[in-house]
């Protein structure tokens, strides 16, 4: 095993944890990461009465789904800083985390949040030295096409 790969396997697991169990609001919508490596990554969020948006037909809440598109849009961001520097130190790759921040996000609502279960994932676009761009993906359990979204980050 290459000291390289087993470093950026430990920074994974801490960014992880870090969405997982730092982040008030991710707690409290009760955000599952189901699979993060530098390959990508699968965030999934169960359906419950406190998600929906409109009661009427009850669809998750639009502002559910671009949350869920931004978390794993940062996430997928966040892998590809650690893919670009493999021989960086811990601490400088997590001093890059610290800046992590949106700077844009677009949302393409392509059909009403119904489902059980809702899984985003991301595909890095490009990661240069202080911003990342990232394409995610967001699907019911059934594998429809909820929404889509390009998401620009601060990495620097």
């Amino acid at each position: 095993m290459n000291d390289s790969n087993a470093q950026q396997r430990r920074l994974l697991a801490q960014i992880q944890t870090l969405f997982a169990k730092e982040i008030p609001f991710h707690q409290l919508l009760q955000v599952e990461i189901n699979h993060y490596d530098l390959n990508g990554l699968e965030v999934a969020l169960t359906m419950r009465p406190e998600l929906i948006g409109n009661p009427g037909h009850q669809i998750l809440h639009g502002g559910v789904t671009a949350t869920l598109l931004d978390v794993a849009g940062g996430m997928t961001a966040f892998a590809g800083v650690i893919e670009r520097h493999p021989e960086a130190q811990a601490d400088e790759i997590m001093a890059r985390l610290a800046n992590l921040g949106t700077i844009d996000l677009r949302i393409d609502y392509l059909r009403p949040g119904r489902g059980k279960q809702f899984i985003a994932t991301g595909k890095v676009i490009r990661t240069g030295n202080k911003v990342a761009v990232v394409r995610m993906e967001l699907h019911n359990h059934q594998g429809d096409h909820i929404a889509a979204g390009t998401g620009t980050y601060l990495v620097g």
